[in-house]
C-alpha cells in the first residue's frame, strides 16, 4: 500500500468515527505519513511523545487495528463459519436497500452491526465490526465510478490480447513508440478540496463566474514515461490533426497511438492525414473504458497540483501553470511511470 493510499484510509476512518480518542491517534498517524516528526506531533496534540511514538508503533505491527481502543488478541468467535460466509456475501453483493435498509445505499459500520442484530441477535460494538471486518478481509476503501455502457469483454480482450500484441511489437522493435493520448479542459476554477487552513476559518476562492479554460491535448510514452501536450482554443478534428503532427515531429520511426473512441479521433477530415502518414497507427480503446488509458490520470494529476482550490484571473496565467506542470514532470519521468504506466 502506498503512502497515499494509508493517508486516504485514516482519513476515511477519522471520518467515520465517533470517538475524539479514536480521531486523535488516526490524525498522529496521517501527521506522521505526511512528513511531522513524531515530536512535533506531540506538541501539536499535546501528548507525551511516548505516547505518539506507541501509537506508531502499534499502527506499524497491526494496521489501523493496532490503534483501537483496548486493543487485545484472542477472543471467542460468536459467528459460525457459516454466518461469517453469508455476512461477507452480503457485504461484498448487495446494497444495505437491497436487504431492507430502506434509501441506504452505503455499508457502514452501524449498518453492519444493525443486520448483524436482526440476522443473528448478536449485538456487537462498531469496534468489534471493525475488527470482525478487518478479519474477514475488508477494508474501508472509498468507491469508483464504472461506466455502465463498457462492455467487459472487450475490456478484457483489449488487456489481455490488444494491449500485450502492442508490447511485443514494441519490445521486437516492429514499433518505434507506444504513446497513450487523451484530451481534457482545463476550467479557470476547477474543483475545491480539502486543505490545511487555521482552526475555524475556511478558504475562500474568489472568482468572477465566468469559465474560461483551456483546452489541452496529451499523450504520454509508454517506454519513456515523457508527456507531449499541445494547447488548443477548441477540441476539434483540426486541433487534433495540429497533434498528431506534433506527436510525428517528436517521434521517429513507426509510432501507434492508443487513444479512446472520441468523434474527433474518427473524423473524416483526418482521414487523408492518416494515409499519408502510414507510419502513425491509431488503435482505439474499448467504448467507455477511460480507465484504460494511463493519460486519464495524467489530468487527475495535473488538476490536483495545479488547478483545484486556485481561480485564475487572466488565460494565459492557466497556460503559464499547465507549461510549468509539464516541465516539471518531464524532468522526472520516473515519477510518471510509476504513477501511471506500472499499471498498464
Amino acid at each position: 500500500m502506498t503512502t497515499e493510499q494509508e493517508i486516504g484510509k485514516l482519513t476515511e476512518a477519522m471520518k467515520e468515527t465517533e470517538s475524539t480518542r479514536m480521531y486523535e491517534r488516526y490524525l498522529a498517524i496521517r501527521l506522521h505519513l505526511e512528513g511531522r516528526t513524531l515530536t512535533e506531533i506531540a506538541d501539536i496534540l499535546g501528548r507525551s511523545f511516548p505516547a505518539i511514538s506507541g501509537y506508531w508503533k502499534n499502527y506499524r505491527k497491526n494496521g489501523l487495528q493496532g490503534l483501537e481502543l483496548g486493543e487485545y488478541p484472542g477472543g471467542s468467535k460468536r459467528l459460525s463459519n457459516e454466518q461469517e460466509e453469508r455476512l461477507k456475501q452480503v457485504i461484498a453483493e448487495k446494497r444495505p436497500v437491497d436487504v431492507g435498509f430502506e434509501a441506504k445505499y452505503t455499508w457502514t459500520l452501524k449498518l453492519i452491526r444493525a443486520w448483524i442484530l436482526r440476522e443473528y441477535c448478536e449485538d456487537y460494538t462498531l469496534k468489534g465490526v471493525s475488527k470482525m471486518l478487518n478479519r474477514l478481509g475488508f477494508s474501508y476503501t472509498k468507491a469508483t465510478y464504472t461506466l455502465a455502457k463498457a462492455n467487459p469483454e472487450e475490456q478484457e480482450q483489449f488487456r489481455q490480447v490488444t494491449l500485450p500484441e502492442l508490447k511485443d511489437q514494441l519490445d521486437q522493435g516492429k514499433v518505434d513508440h507506444l504513446l497513450f493520448e487523451d484530451e481534457s479542459a482545463i476550467r479557470a476554477y476547477l474543483a475545491l478540496q480539502y486543505n490545511w487552513f487555521p482552526r475555524g476559518q475556511q478558504r475562500k476562492i474568489k472568482t468572477y463566474g465566468q469559465h474560461q479554460g483551456a483546452k489541452l491535448f496529451a499523450a504520454i510514452d509508454y517506454e519513456t514515461g515523457h508527456a507531449l501536450h499541445r494547447e488548443e482554443e477548441k477540441l476539434d478534428a483540426k486541433a487534433f490533426q495540429r497533434f498528431l503532427t506534433d506527436i510525428l515531429q517528436t517521434y521517429s520511426g513507426k509510432v501507434v497511438v492508443v487513444l479512446d473512441n472520441a468523434h474527433i479521433h474518427h473524423a473524416d477530415e483526418i482521414q487523408p492525414f492518416l494515409k499519408e502518414h502510414a507510419r502513425l497507427q491509431l488503435v482505439y480503446l474499448p467504448k467507455y473504458s477511460p480507465e484504460l488509458n494511463p493519460t486519464e490520470g495524467l489530468w487527475k494529476w495535473l488538476k490536483h497540483d495545479v488547478v483545484n482550490n486556485v481561480f485564475f484571473q487572466k488565460f494565459y496565467v492557466i497556460r503559464s501553470h499547465v507549461a510549468a506542470f509539464m516541465k516539471s514532470i518531464n524532468r522526472t519521468p520516473q515519477a510518471v511511470i510509476d504513477r501511471l504506466l506500472l499499471q498498464v
